[in-house]
């Protein structure tokens, strides 16, 4: 597996030094998770994050009344992470599973920050990223699912998530957009 598809996608973030690029590169490891395996358990404080370069992953946790809420799909060229316990050390409260054979890249965080630290450019990544997805991406989303209707919430999903409708189940949809299968199957019949 090559490290080339990673940082093709973090330069679209911030370009980076040779340097910087090879103190990255250190850190990157490959690996492979099968289909139903865990990349995060809930409670357990991660250490590391994973690029996918080929797969699909998911992040969720079970609600009070035991129904599974699905937080973030993470398909190719996305970073997974429980972020929140990741950046606290603290015990996760969410997930993260294989739902297809997923292909990653994945790197020890605490040793991703310490780059941070020295390389300028790295951390003009990491602003740039965390700007992206935990603001301007999570801010509409989270406001979206607590005051749109399910059938516009279903249509921002086809919007982030190109494509990804064929590689899901519908339970795993439903799960994502906070409504039961046979609402999603009412969507689905009235898209068509």
């Amino acid at each position: 597996m090559s490290n080339d598809i990673f940082f093709r996608k973090i330069k679209t973030y911030a370009q980076l030094s040779p340097q910087a690029e090879a103190a990255w590169a250190a850190l990157l490891r490959e690996n492979t998770y099968n289909k139903g395996d865990y990349f995060v358990t809930e409670g357990q404080t991660p250490k590391k994050v994973a690029f996918i370069v080929n797969g699909l992953m998911y992040q969720y946790y079970a609600a009070e009344n035991g129904d599974m809420v699905i937080k973030y799909f993470f398909p190719e060229n996305r970073i997974a992470g429980s972020m929140t316990a990741t950046l606290t050390q603290s015990p996760s409260n969410f997930t993260i599973k294989a739902l297809e054979d997923t292909d990653v890249l994945e790197y020890n965080f605490i040793e991703f920050k310490k780059l941070v630290a020295i390389y300028p450019d790295i951390a003009a990544f990491y602003i740039r990223y965390m700007e992206q997805h935990w603001i301007v991406e999570k801010e509409p989303y989270e406001v979206s699912l607590r005051y749109e209707s399910a059938k516009t919430n279903y249509d921002n999903f086809l919007r982030k998530y190109p494509g990804l409708v064929k590689r899901l189940k519908k339970q795993h949809i439903a799960a994502y957009l906070g409504i039961t299968p046979t609402q999603l199957s009412r969507i689905f019949f009235a898209n068509k």
